[in-house]
């Protein structure tokens, strides 16, 4: 069923405002969620919407957080997410970065106490409209066997970095640390459709097709498939390091899972999930029109590359900026399970879909 992206955006802005979220912060919620359906990855966003309204049901997040910075230096923080929406917290704690940007030249923030924030990128592209480099990454529910792991130790844990450009589109680079984001597993599940080779493993360790073999007791594989996959291992180890033992977060397998229904471990290492955030101003390496110049120089030079048959060379993020022009002309396609999930989610508080 299609939707327009404002339809979609009044009906979740309701539904986060009925869980208690205070007016601003519902809208900062549901801009951040639907950026991810904006930019084709439907995985992250209004199909995750009755997760965010389960995980409130179960008391694990809190709809009114006071997000607040508990230890800082002129280029770093620590934030404190409050067991807030991630939707929330990963915006507030990106403009604490840029902030510090702006002051010094740099600004590092490390979050914990958070919940999931939805897609990285958009977290990123925050620090573009102020001349900056930004960088976002979060850990996650541990269902990645490092390599040569039968046990699931870490999330998918993503890594975006936004880039300004001057008359060519952005860079974007948004990408998870794993072969594939347990969210298209999700979308093959409501599909009924088997994964491709290299995305997951089931109980024993085995190579698996089946979207279901996370949820059978097997793992999700890091990036870099079977000769590689210790790439991917490590990048997604620096990420929760940086995301979690930096800010005093839970880490590896004491984060807490995303579904309501499974509870987090009895033994904490430390506070929620955590995210990790960077902005660099431009001009504190070289001037920017000179930087953006070059950049578009970079980007050209990309795009021309000659190409195998039939085929182009794109720049990071060309696919999701083409997909979110598109998708605000004529509307945003849902499954029929996730419509069915988001009615369930509006009868709950009177809200018709």
């Amino acid at each position: 069923m299609n939707f327009s992206y404002n339809h979609l955006f009044t009906f979740t802005e309701a539904v986060f405002k009925s869980i208690g979220c205070p007016d601003d912060d519902a809208t900062l919620a549901t801009e951040t969620l639907l950026s991810a359906d904006l930019r084709g990855v439907d995985s992250h966003g209004v199909a995750r919407l009755v997760g965010y309204v389960r995980l409130w049901e179960a008391g694990r997040i809190n709809p009114a957080p006071r997000v607040g910075v508990t230890y800082e230096t002129p280029s770093t923080a620590v934030v404190d997410g409050d067991g807030g929406l991630g939707l929330v917290v990963g915006p507030k704690a990106m403009q604490v970065a840029i902030e510090k940007a702006r002051q010094v030249g740099t600004g590092w923030v490390s979050v914990r106490n958070s919940n999931h924030f939805g897609i990285a990128g958009y977290h990123a592209m925050k620090a573009l409209a102020h001349d900056m480099i930004g960088m976002a990454m979060t850990n996650a529910s541990p269902l990645v066997a490092p390599t040569y792991s039968l046990d699931r130790l870490l999330g998918t844990n993503p890594i975006a970095v936004a880039v300004p450009a001057g008359e060519q589109p952005d860079f974007v680079l948004d990408m998870a640390t794993t072969t594939a984001a347990n969210g298209k597993l999700e979308i093959a599940q409501r599909k009924n459709i088997p994964i491709p080779e290299g995305w997951a493993q089931d109980a024993e360790g085995t190579g698996s097709t089946d979207p279901n073999a996370v949820k059978n007791g097997g793992a999700l594989l890091p990036l870099g498939g079977a000769t590689g996959s210790h790439k991917g291992y490590g990048l997604g180890a620096v990420v929760d390091i940086f995301s979690a033992v930096l800010s005093g977060a839970n880490y590896g397998p004491w984060v807490p899972p995303f579904v309501a229904f499974l509870q987090p471990p009895a033994d904490p290492v430390g506070q929620g999930i955590g995210h990790f955030f960077g902005a660099m101003r431009v001009d504190a390496f070289r001037p920017a029109d000179e930087f953006k110049a070059h950049m578009d120089n970079w980007i050209t030079t990309f795009r021309n590359a000659r190409a195998t048959e039939g085929q182009h060379v794109l720049i990071p993020g060309d696919p999701e900026r083409e997909t979110a022009a598109k998708r605000l002309l004529e509307g945003i396609n849902l499954l029929d399970p996730v419509v069915r999930d988001l009615e369930t989610v509006g009868a709950k508080f009177g809200i018709k879909l």
